[in-house]
């Protein structure tokens, strides 16, 4: 009788365990998809570039003043080494590409708007990021405009677009930014300016 509990646990716990392994691991569907054109949104600069004349605190919709440009477009819930990693490439490609007129802009996610704003700001500082700019998305700050379909459980989510036009799109949950998936992102954004 103890053996057939002790072997009931040890199934449950190995279900529970590949459950768990297989949502931690699982696809992340968020943002505009490959071929969908990306809409408006009014945004908040709050940090970052200063090479595109827009000073911190104005409002506006970064997509329209980036037209046509090639976009790498990130909305992030974590700032932490990988995403510095990430755009400190992004940054460098920025400056190969500036023929290209390759551009890239940062939407940072969260609930508290005054902390979001203060942390973007001491990012850009201390990772030295100086051709991508910090937003925060003004109606949403959580999950981004409602039209943007920001999934709740993406903790990075990375769109490419060229013409309004997107061609490639990064979701990823907290814990799945790579090197791998980093290399992907920055080829996905050389790709639009060649």
């Amino acid at each position: 009788m103890r053996a057939a509990w002790i072997s009931t646990v040890a199934a449950i716990g190995i279900i529970a365990a590949t459950i768990m392994t297989g949502t931690a691991s699982a696809e992340v569907t968020s943002g505009y998809q490959v071929g969908e054109s990306v809409g408006a949104a009014q945004v908040i600069k709050v940090a970052g570039s200063e090479l595109d004349g827009i000073p911190a605190g104005k409002e506006l919709c970064y997509r329209c003043r980036m037209g046509s440009r090639p976009v790498v477009m990130v909305f992030a819930r974590t700032a932490d080494e990988k995403l510095a990693k990430l755009l400190k490439k992004l940054d460098e490609e920025i400056e190969e590409h500036q023929d290209a007129k390759l551009s890239s802009f940062v939407n940072m996610l969260g609930t508290d708007v005054d902390s979001l704003k203060k942390d973007a700001a001491e990012f850009v500082k201390v990772n030295g990021i100086e051709r991508i700019a910090f937003v925060v998305p003004k109606d949403d700050s959580k999950n981004g405009p409602a039209d943007y379909k920001i999934a709740p459980d993406a903790d990075l989510t990375v769109v490419c677009f060229k013409g309004g036009k997107v061609t490639a799109n990064h979701a990823l949950a907290k814990g799945q930014l790579s090197d791998g998936k980093i290399d992907a992102i920055v080829e996905a954004a050389c790709s639009m300016a060649d």
